[in-house]
């Protein structure tokens, strides 16, 4: 119990937001324009791109340890080296797009989880440069202790990934749990051009009229489970107020990240003034 004990009081850590919250708006402002954040959180990829991009630096100085400790290969284990310094700065750009977008107990640990990186990658460096001065047991020493200080880091990931569920589809449950039957959800009096929020046998359910069209969309955004009822319309779109993520009313896909998963969409009918929804097969 001790790690997961400790990375919870983390999130509880409040004086941390002195440094997330400025630094969250600073990563913001710098990934412009909305193309260059989808592109990074992986909102074309249909997955999290940084969970993609850091296989290859994570795998890159692993190799490079044990090739220092148990190989002869010197000149391979400091090409890995060098690959792991250089595929670590499209996959921290990725990590940080998508930590800006998070709630705060997510950001208090993925700050740490950065500082640590950060920590990692400058040992790294210095390994790097050592081997290169032909300082070989200083730069294996370097490393080794880059490595240990990365292994710390990825406990940190592996929390964001599957305590806070950061990069995860919230509404992941409702292919399994949603109505799959006609279900009741009210009266038809659904005013045009407004979000409303309906329930349908326990799953939440947003309904948007438009004319005589109604749509809907299970309500729980897919990126953090924030209330798409209380976000905005535009263009056919719903846009969470929490972290912004857009979608597409008619069809639920995501049209601007930073969600990387679609949402669940209901077929609607009207049956003797009342509406029925079930998932869409």
């Amino acid at each position: 119990m001790f790690p997961f004990d400790r990375l919870d009081r983390l999130e509880d850590l409040s004086a941390l937001d002195k440094v997330a919250q400025p630094l969250s708006r600073a990563v913001d402002a710098a990934v412009r324009p909305q193309a260059v954040e989808d592109a990074l959180h992986g909102t074309w990829l249909g997955h999290p791109l940084h969970t993609a991009l850091v296989q290859l630096p994570i795998g890159s100085f692993l190799s490079a340890t044990l090739l220092d400790l148990f190989g002869r290969d010197e000149r391979s284990a400091d090409l890995l080296a060098g690959i792991g310094l250089a595929s670590s700065l499209p996959a921290a750009a990725a990590g940080a797009t998508d930590w800006s977008k998070s709630n705060p107990s997510t950001q208090r640990v993925g700050l740490v989880h950065a500082l640590l990186n950060t920590a990692g990658l400058a040992l790294w460096t210095g390994s790097l440069v050592a081997r290169r001065a032909g300082r070989r047991r200083a730069g294996t020493g370097w490393g080794l202790v880059g490595t240990a200080v990365l292994g710390a880091s990825a406990a940190l990931g592996g929390h964001l990934s599957y305590r806070d569920g950061l990069g995860a589809n919230h509404e992941a449950d409702i292919a399994d749990t949603g109505p799959t039957d006609w279900t009741d959800i009210g009266g038809a009096d659904v005013p045009e051009g407004k979000p409303v929020l309906r329930d349908a046998a326990g799953t939440p359910v947003l309904l948007v009229r438009t004319g005589e069209s109604i749509e809907a969309l299970a309500n729980r955004c897919s990126h953090q489970a924030g209330p798409l009822h209380e976000g905005t319309l535009h263009d056919g779109c719903v846009t969470c107020p929490w972290h912004g993520s857009t979608f597409r009313m008619s069809t639920g896909a995501v049209v601007h990240g930073p969600s990387v998963h679609p949402q669940p969409a209901l077929d609607v009918r009207r049956r003797e003034g009342r509406l029925e929804v079930r998932l869409r097969a």
